[in-house]
């Protein structure tokens, strides 16, 4: 969007420096309409870096955003399996029987 903002500024721009070719103003003598002017585009210049340094920025924040996205997800799915695992390793009584633990073993095979 910024990037969009910018290239109609400088069309803008543009015309403005047509415009000041071609006609001329009784407010200003031309040099220093000439010199506001550079200066409108060393501004804008500065701006279309300061977006695309913005945009590098954003891009690479976007990037670690979708790694720890997927690594969220790993670990999230690793965590539920451990509980998983820790819920079914749990003695069905208070006592656990030599009968019981061997049955939990077969049915955790």
């Amino acid at each position: 969007e910024l990037e969009n903002q910018l290239m109609a500024k400088s069309k803008t721009l543009d015309e403005l420096k047509q415009s000041l070719a071609s006609n001329g103003s009784a407010e200003q003598t031309p040099e220093a309409q000439s010199l506001r002017i550079a200066e409108l585009c060393e501004m804008k210049d500065s701006i279309v870096n300061q977006v695309a340094q913005l945009k590098a920025s954003m891009e690479s924040v976007l990037e670690q955003w979708r790694a720890y996205d997927e690594i969220y997800a790993e670990v999230s799915l690793m965590t539920t399996r451990y509980l998983y695992c820790i819920d079914q390793c749990k003695p069905s009584g208070e006592e656990a029987s030599l009968e019981a633990l061997k049955k939990q073993v077969k049915t955790l095979q």
